[in-house]
């Protein structure tokens, strides 16, 4: 059987064959595209003639296909249903994709012909796309180096394969050890509080881990489990969250300071102070100044409104200080006599299926004009990877969405978007996206019913799909969610504001035996609920934001800690931050912080407030300029969504809604206004 990656899939819309695709046809793939694609840049270098766009930069454009559709498909696999074989792969392969990039970004020929029309750009008669493609391209090659001297450029290639080698060493431990840190039970009796449903997926999950007639709780990705809002023996939550933290720490410190110490060094080669001085040059905030007077505005308020919430908790719980594996069990207690709002009480009127046809697919085309259809006929890279046709609002064929949204042992923890065929009129290519979340799956024929936070986590992936779907560019390079790092959530979070529009959240929320509208007061309460709390999420998001921070603004000649040091380093940076809360731990510590040593967020997790400050804006511009949200949203798509990298992202926000964003709105969302 030939190779599945050697051509062009003949499917709609070039959906991978997975049906034909098998795990011995990834390396032959990688081995002749990465071939394939130094023969193309050799040619395009070698050419005899001078350097024109058409020649050079559109030739680029071109290079890699085989290359690009395996490391697509790959990568996904790698994340979504991976095995040992897989992972042996990913070991061998991670570092000599590393080192075929540098080729690519280092390569002295293509660069003298890219840095030649560089030069000339005003010159070469290009519109606004071509233009940027240009000076993307030169950018990047600049900021991987291709200026250095030769032995600048050896030891570069060193850093950038081990720090590859490392991470994928960082992703794999974390998946043995959220997997070994599950808390295995004997007895139902000792999980009393959680709703049924969860109860018998816990038994589910240990049947499926070997353990049978006992009760499984799998850990999710970040620091506080969802379970300890309801577990009502105050020891298990002090187990769960005990396993929680301090997953990874042994095996993936280590790794971590070796990580940190290798990008300040290659940095300090780049001529930078610091990963993060080299990092936010190319991103929207511009300068680790503008990072740190964002984390200036928001640390202060987030404290003193958490503080007041441990002070509310503490006293519903009748103790001097409330614990950290306390906090979200007296938080629900709080928010059902305040508010009158039991979260479990929500969870019947979130069906998985409801929420996103009549939720998440329903904004689509409220907002949009779009139609999803279900194509059975694809087959996927997994049974729980379901295949929707995307349909504009004229009827015309927009894309393809692949949902995914069931935990499973060979699946990453986390949610996320990803692209399988990236959208470009060059290549005559529409988008094939991937959306992944991590929802228990309950025992056969049970219905999967959602948390408030679920159900908010599966609009905001959609807007990252959304992105990836409206992408109507010419050039790979500058289409879909291919703009900076701390810009590319802020779609995905204007698309959280949907979960609870009235007119949408009223077309899902539904009663999954009764089909019940959700009982017209909950939506408001709920709304009051969400800003208790508000200090609580704010603080725990800025201290894993800090600790980033920290580990990446370290200087090459700086005090990096040592191997047995990364508790103190935490302890010292949340300190210095001003976050040193006992009893709200970070979202994620350096253990487990995927994002950072794994996902390619390195100094990155600023970004999601970041680009809050954009959302919030935009969302309160949907509220309040006056037009329909089906005309408003025509303008977001065709302003910003639709741009993808082809132009400046703040320019693109500023077309949307008329003026630079202001923090206001951010700060009214969660009650840090005074």
């Amino acid at each position: 059987m030939p190779n599945p990656f050697f051509e062009p899939s003949d499917l709609p819309y070039e959906l991978p064959p997975f049906a034909r695709i098998r795990n011995d046809h990834f390396l032959p793939a990688f081995t002749r595209g990465m071939a394939d694609q130094l023969a193309e840049v050799a040619a395009i270098g070698a050419r005899a003639e001078p350097a024109t766009f058409e020649n050079t930069v559109e030739a680029l454009e071109r290079s890699g296909a085989v290359l690009g559709r395996v490391r697509r498909v790959f990568s996904n696999k790698v994340a979504s249903d991976t095995d040992e074989e897989i992972q042996a792969l990913e070991v061998e392969i991670t570092p000599r994709l590393a080192a075929h990039d540098d080729m690519l970004l280092l390569d002295s020929a293509l660069f003298d012909r890219l840095d030649a029309l560089h030069g000339q750009r005003e010159q070469l008669g290009l519109d606004g796309e071509q233009l940027r493609l240009l000076e993307r391209h030169h950018t990047l090659r600049v900021r991987a180096g291709a200026r250095l001297a030769p032995e600048q450029q050896r030891r570069l290639r060193e850093l950038n394969a081990e720090i590859a080698a490392l991470c994928t060493e960082f992703g794999q431990n974390l998946r043995v050890a959220t997997a070994d840190a599950a808390l295995v039970l004997d007895r139902a009796e000792e999980l009393a509080g959680l709703p049924a449903a969860q109860i018998a997926a816990a038994a589910e999950n240990a049947g499926a881990l070997g353990h049978p007639g006992k009760f499984v709780l799998v850990l999710k990705n970040f620091s506080c489990q969802t379970e300890l809002a309801a577990l009502e023996d105050p020891a298990l939550r002090e187990r769960l969250l005990a396993a929680s933290l301090g997953r990874g720490i042994d095996d993936n410190g280590p790794i971590a300071v070796t990580v940190a110490r290798l990008r300040a060094e290659r940095a300090a080669l780049l001529g930078y102070p610091s990963h993060a001085a080299w990092e936010v040059a190319d991103r929207t905030a511009g300068t680790t100044e503008a990072v740190e007077e964002l984390f200036g505005r928001l640390v202060a308020p987030a404290v003193a409104n958490a503080e007041r919430e441990g002070a509310a908790l503490a006293e519903a719980a009748g103790v001097a200080e409330i614990r950290a594996a306390d906090w979200q069990y007296y938080s629900e207690r709080v928010r059902k006599e305040r508010f009158d709002l039991d979260a479990a009480a929500l969870r019947p009127y979130l069906e998985l299926e409801t929420v996103l046809h009549d939720g998440v697919f329903h904004a689509a085309e409220l907002v949009y004009g779009l139609t999803f259809t279900r194509r059975p006929d694809l087959v996927s890279y997994h049974p729980d990877a379901h295949v929707y046709e995307v349909h504009d609002a004229d009827g015309s064929p927009l894309g393809l969405y692949v949902g995914d949204f069931h935990a499973r042992e060979s699946k990453r923890g986390g949610a996320w978007m990803d692209s399988l065929v990236p959208q470009s009129h060059l290549l005559g290519q529409r988008p094939v996206v991937v959306n992944n979340l991590n929802v228990a799956k309950p025992p056969a024929g049970e219905p999967v019913l959602l948390t408030w936070s679920e159900v908010n986590t599966l609009f905001h992936e959609f807007g990252h799909a959304l992105h990836g779907l409206f992408s109507d560019v010419r050039y790979p390079l500058l289409g879909g969610t291919q703009v900076p790092r701390d810009f590319v959530e802020f779609p995905s979070q204007v698309n959280e504001v949907w979960a609870d529009w009235p007119e949408v959240l009223a077309h899902y929320a539904r009663h999954h035996l009764t089909g019940e509208p959700m009982p017209a007061e909950l939506p408001a309460r709920l709304r009051e609920a969400q800003n208790f709390g508000a200090g609580f999420r704010m603080v725990e998001h800025q201290a894993a934001a800090v600790l980033d921070w920290a580990w990446h603004t370290l200087s090459a000649d700086g005090d990096v800690p040592g191997e047995d040091g990364v508790e103190a380093f935490e302890a010292a940076a949340l300190e210095r931050y001003g976050l040193a809360m006992a009893a709200i731990p970070p979202r994620y510590r350096t253990g487990y912080f995927a994002h950072i040593f794994n996902y390619g967020y390195a100094a990155g997790f600023y970004g999601y407030r970041w680009a809050e400050v954009l959302d919030a804006d935009t969302a309160r511009w949907f509220q309040e300029n006056g037009r329909s949200i089906r005309e408003s949203g025509e303008i977001f798509r065709r302003e910003l969504l639709a741009k993808g990298g082809s132009v400046d992202p703040l320019a693109a926000f500023r077309a949307v809604v008329g003026r630079d964003a202001e923090i206001g709105p951010l700060l009214a969302r969660h009650g840090l206004a005074g």
